[in-house]
C-alpha cells in the first residue's frame, strides 16, 4: 500500500509546446510496473486548451469543476460539465480544455504503452476552438 498525501507532489505548468493558455497539471498517480495507468488533475483557465493529440491506449476524462470543451477530429465541439465522463479510443485524435469564459478541471487517466501515454500534434487554432 502507498498513500500519497495531498500537497506532497508539486504542481506543474502545462508546457506551452502542448497547451494554449494557462494550464496547471497536478500529478495524482503512476502505477508501478506491471501497471501502466497514469492519472493527473488538470486545470484549464478560461480559453486554455490542449493541442491536438492521441493516446496509444486511449484516455478517460472525468470533469470535476467548471465548464469545458472537447472535440474529436471530424466531430462537433461538445460542452462538458462536472460529472461528465469522456472516453477516447486508442489513437483517436482530439483536444480538450476550458470554455471561453469559464475555467475547467478534469481528472485525466491513461495507460502507457512502452513508456508513452500521449502523442502530441499541432496546436488547436483559435478558429478551431471557437467552432
Amino acid at each position: 500500500m502507498e498513500i500519497k498525501r495531498s500537497g506532497s507532489q508539486p504542481s506543474n505548468k502545462g508546457p506551452a509546446e502542448y497547451f494554449t493558455g494557462a494550464v496547471r497539471i497536478d500529478p495524482l498517480f503512476q502505477a508501478a510496473a506491471p501497471g501502466r495507468a497514469v492519472g493527473a488533475s488538470v486545470t484549464f483557465e478560461p480559453g486554455a486548451r490542449t493541442a491536438w493529440h492521441t493516446h496509444p491506449l486511449g484516455q478517460t476524462l472525468i470533469v470535476i469543476a467548471g465548464c469545458g470543451r472537447v472535440q474529436r477530429e471530424g466531430g462537433p465541439i461538445e460542452e462538458i460539465r462536472p460529472g461528465d465522463i469522456i472516453s477516447f479510443a486508442p489513437g483517436e485524435k482530439h483536444w480538450h480544455g476550458a470554455a471561453p469564459q469559464t475555467a475547467m478541471t478534469h481528472i485525466a487517466i491513461q495507460e502507457q504503452l512502452d513508456g508513452k501515454a500521449v502523442d502530441w500534434m499541432e496546436k488547436v487554432t483559435d478558429e478551431q476552438y471557437e467552432g
